[in-house]
């Protein structure tokens, strides 16, 4: 099985660069918006695309990412319109990998084999579902990678050699190393610590390995390209769009190109370690 994600990284290693990969909620702050806020960030530099699965209770997301996926419950949002989201990128977008990333409770509800279908059909390339370890991996992770979708799993600072090689097991696409002890946007990165996990995580996988919480900045995403395979902003991007929504959390004529502009600047910073290393 060879996915968007596996080419994806795959032609980032022939260009000698790590990946710029892209965090926003699906739906914020409406379902129109969002999709073109998706449709964005391919052209403003972004290699793949994480859209996150609104829900009430995300245990590790912070604040920002919260409000979010309020903002988008209030107004309508679904994992049925989170798929028809995708089904509308894909129209336009055949080639960037997008990942879903959320929590077990909606797909649940939704049914597994018919979410693994219909985000099969709509164009999701991967998952990441949090709040599921791999003692669990017969719920989704199994029967999504007989699917044809990547499971990723998230690895953190507090996963040791002894317990690596479990979360490790089924892991496909990408590894997801969570650079801080804490929620989203609770800190910010610490490029040399996170050098020093991403090799110790390479002795046990030859996955690329990604690099999220914590990197707000141009020049920290450029700092985290040096260490790892992939840099991942998600709260800074979120809160470029909060910050254009007028006075009742309803998007402006600057909400796109806020997010877009802020991902461009990132993308620069990713390509910035590139050139550094040449």
């Amino acid at each position: 099985m060879t996915t968007r994600i596996d080419t994806r990284f795959t032609e980032l290693k022939k260009q000698g660069r790590s990946a710029f990969v892209t965090y926003v909620m699906a739906g914020d702050p409406d379902l129109t918006t969002s999709l073109n806020i998706v449709k964005a960030l391919p052209k403003a530099g972004a290699d793949v695309i994480e859209l996150g699965i609104p829900f009430t209770d995300p245990m590790a997301d912070g604040p920002s990412i919260q409000a979010a996926g309020l903002r988008a419950l209030k107004n309508g949002m679904t994992l049925k319109k989170t798929l028809e989201l995708v089904r509308d990128f894909r129209k336009d977008d055949n080639v960037t990998p997008l990942v879903l990333m959320g929590y077990y409770n909606p797909i649940y509800i939704y049914g597994v084999d018919k979410f693994l279908a219909d985000a099969k059909t709509s164009g999701v390339d991967g998952l990441i579902i949090v709040d599921l370890p791999p003692e669990e991996d017969d719920e989704l992770c199994i029967p999504a990678l007989k699917a044809g979708l990547n499971f990723i799993r998230l690895a953190t600072p507090t996963t040791d050699d002894k317990r690596l090689p479990a979360v490790l097991a089924n892991t496909s696409g990408f590894v997801y190393y969570v650079s801080i002890a804490g929620i989203t946007g609770a800190a910010a990165a610490d490029a040399n610590a996170v050098g020093e996990a991403v090799a110790r995580i390479k002795r046990h996988t030859k996955l690329p390995i990604c690099v999220g919480f914590g990197i707000r900045t141009p020049e920290a995403a450029r700092a985290i390209a040096e260490k790892a395979d992939g840099s991942v902003v998600g709260t800074a991007l979120v809160d470029a769009l909060k910050n254009s929504l007028d006075a009742e959390g309803r998007a402006t004529a600057k909400t796109v190109n806020a997010v877009a502009e802020l991902t461009a600047a990132l993308a620069q910073g990713v390509k910035g370690a590139q050139q550094a290393a040449e």
